[in-house]
């Protein structure tokens, strides 16, 4: 591993659903388990309600990474809202391949309230993940596309 890399710490923000992934993050904490303090939390009621332009603009705004964690299949509060969440992650994808950002930069979890060790596993593997990748300077083209997406709905 090259120098710059080695001294490389990532920022990941994460978006996660208020009702599990948050509840299990709180849980990490509570319990005392350590875990990389790369990440910051951004807390939705549902996965579901994450709307992907939030991401690009994560991106744009410099964050290297991005995990997205709600409840496990057929345990959403809201019934089906992480189903419509991975859906929207499918249709992403392409987005991301056009606009050339490397999907191995976003992370996508399901990890319960209950799950807190499960938390700080999820942080510290995508913080290593995206500390290999190195640092995301592709931003430039995620900014301009946002921009141009705003100007043309004005």
């Amino acid at each position: 591993m090259d120098e710059n890399k080695a001294a490389f710490e990532p920022r990941i923000i994460a978006f996660v659903c208020n009702w599990c992934t948050y509840a299990g993050a709180d849980l990490t904490g509570t319990s005392r388990i350590k875990y990389a303090t790369n990440v910051e939390i951004v807390r939705f009621p549902c996965t579901g309600r994450i709307d992907f332009m939030l991401l690009l603009k994560a991106f744009a705004a410099g964050a290297d990474g991005i995990i997205v964690s709600g409840c496990h299949p057929n345990d959403c509060h809201y019934t089906s809202g992480n189903f419509h969440a991975r859906r929207r992650w499918i249709v992403f994808r392409g987005l991301l391949d056009f606009l050339g950002i490397d999907v191995r930069r976003i992370h996508y979890y399901w990890v319960s309230a209950a799950e807190g060790a499960k938390w700080a596993e999820v942080v510290n593997q995508t913080v290593a993940e995206i500390r290999e990748l190195g640092p995301y300077t592709e931003y430039k083209k995620v900014a301009n596309y946002i921009e141009e997406t705003e100007a043309a709905h004005e």
